[in-house]
C-alpha cells in the first residue's frame, strides 16, 4: 500500500514535469508567432526583438525563455500542494498547543489527504488515552474515598468500644460481652468489604485464572435455591425454579458464577422480600444460556438503574452498613459474567425487578480453544 502510494505521487510529480515543458514550448512558440505579428508594423518593437536576438543568441534566448515557462508551469501545479502542506503545518501547530478538538482538513485529491487523515487519527486517539487517563484518575480517586468512608465507620464504632473495655467502662459481664460482640461484628464487616474489594480488583485486572469446565447451568441453579432455603423462610419468601429444559449446559467457572447468582438471589431476598417470592428462570436463546432472577419487591428508582452495575454504588444514598453489603457484589458480578463472555442487565417497574444473566452455550470449540 504504502509503494503505491509513493508510486502514484512519482507518477503524478513525473506527470507535471512532462506537461510544464510541453506547456513552456508551445507557450514560446506561440509567444514567437504572436510576437512577429503585432512587431510587423512597428519598427521600433521589431528593432529591439532583433537586437536582443543577435546579442544574446536566437537559441540561448528561447531556451531562457522555455525555462522561465517550465518553472512557471511547475509552480502553478505545485501551489495547491505547497498551500496544503501550510494549512496541515498550521493545524498541527495548534494541536500541538493542546486543542485536540482542532481536526487537520483532509483532502481526498492531495496526495497527503492520507498524511493528514492519520494525523487526525492520531490526534483522535491521544484525547481518548488522555480522557481514559483522567476518567482512571478520577476513579482511583472516588475509590479511596469510598473505601476509606466504608472502613472508617466499622473501624471507628470497633475502636470506640475496645477504647471502653480498655477502660472498664462497662457494667457486668454482659455488657462486656455486648461491646465486644459489636467489635466483632465491626470487625467481620471489615474483613467482607476487603475481601470484596480485593475479589473485584482481581476479577478487573484478569489476575484470577478461570477453572471452566462444562457442567450444567440447570442443576446448579436448583442446588442454590436448596442452599438457600433457609435463608428465604427466615424473609418469608418463596423460590421458585422453572427450566425450558432439564439441560442447559455452559463451559465456565461454576464456583465464580455460583458467586454471580448468589448475589442476584441476595439482593432479590433483601430488596424483594415485600413481594412474598423469588422466581429463577433458565431458558435458552439462539446460542445463549438466559437467567432472569426476578423478584416482586420495590421497584429500582429509574434514576438509580443505569448505575447499580457501579463499584460502591448504593441505591440508598446515606451508605448506611445495614441498608445493603460492600457495594461491590453487583460489580464483581458483572465482571465474572463478562470474563466468561456474557452479559448482565436488569429492568425493574412497578410490577418486577429482573436481572438477566446471558451465556455462551457449550460447544466443542470452547475446550479446544482452553
Amino acid at each position: 500500500m504504502k509503494a503505491n502510494k509513493t508510486n502514484g505521487m512519482m507518477l503524478r510529480f513525473i506527470g507535471q514535469l512532462i506537461l510544464s515543458v510541453i506547456l513552456s514550448v508551445v507557450t514560446v512558440y506561440s509567444m514567437q508567432i504572436l510576437g512577429e505579428r503585432v512587431t510587423r508594423d512597428i519598427y521600433f518593437a521589431r528593432s529591439f526583438a532583433l537586437e536582443v536576438l543577435r546579442t544574446f543568441g536566437e537559441g540561448f534566448v528561447i531556451l531562457a525563455s522555455c525555462a522561465f515557462f517550465f518553472v512557471m508551469y511547475l509552480c502553478l501545479f505545485q501551489w495547491r500542494w505547497y498551500r496544503y502542506v501550510n494549512e496541515i503545518n498550521g493545524s498541527v501547530m495548534h494541536i500541538a498547543e493542546g486543542n485536540f478538538d482542532h481536526k487537520v482538513p483532509v483532502k481526498q485529491n492531495n496526495p497527503l489527504g492520507d498524511l493528514a487523515f492519520y494525523t487526525n487519527r492520531l490526534v483522535t486517539q491521544l484525547r481518548k488515552s488522555l480522557d481514559e487517563e483522567r476518567k482512571a484518575e478520577q476513579t482511583k480517586n472516588e475509590l479511596i474515598t469510598n473505601v476509606s468512608h466504608d472502613l472508617r465507620t466499622p473501624l471507628t464504632s470497633i475502636l470506640g468500644y475496645l477504647g471502653l473495655v480498655e477502660q472498664d467502662r462497662y457494667r457486668d459481664e454482659v455488657e462486656l460481652r455486648y461491646y465486644i460482640q459489636i467489635a466483632h461484628d465491626k470487625a467481620r464487616r471489615m474483613n467482607v468489604l476487603i475481601q470484596d474489594l480485593f475479589e473485584y480488583t482481581r476479577m478487573r485486572h484478569d489476575s484470577v485464572p478461570l477453572r471452566r469446565l462444562r457442567f450444567n447451568l440447570v442443576e446448579m441453579l436448583g442446588q442454590l435455591l436448596v442452599h438457600f432455603r433457609v435463608t428465604l423462610d427466615e424473609a418469608g419468601v418463596k423460590g421458585n425454579l422453572r427450566a425450558g429444559a432439564q439441560h442447559v449446559y455452559v463451559f465456565g467457572d461454576p464456583d465464580k458464577l455460583v458467586r454471580v447468582f448468589e448475589n442476584l438471589l441476595h439482593n432479590a431476598v433483601t430488596y424483594g422480600k415485600d413481594g412474598g417470592r423469588v422466581e429463577v428462570e433458565i431458558r435458552t436463546v439462539l446460542q445463549e444460556a438466559v437467567v432472569e432472577v426476578i423478584n416482586y419487591g420495590d421497584p429500582i428508582p429509574s434514576v438509580d438503574l443505569p448505575h447499580i452495575f457501579d463499584r460502591f454504588y448504593r441505591v440508598d444514598k446515606s451508605r448506611a452498613e445495614h441498608t445493603g453489603g460492600s457495594g461491590l457484589g453487583l460489580a464483581i458480578a458483572k465482571s465474572i459474567v463478562e470474563r466468561h463472555g456474557g452479559t448482565i442487565r436488569a429492568s425493574s417497574d412497578s410490577a418486577q425487578t429482573v436481572f438477566e444473566v446471558r451465556l455462551p452455550l457449550y460447544n466443542e470449540n470452547q475446550e479446544q480453544d482452553h
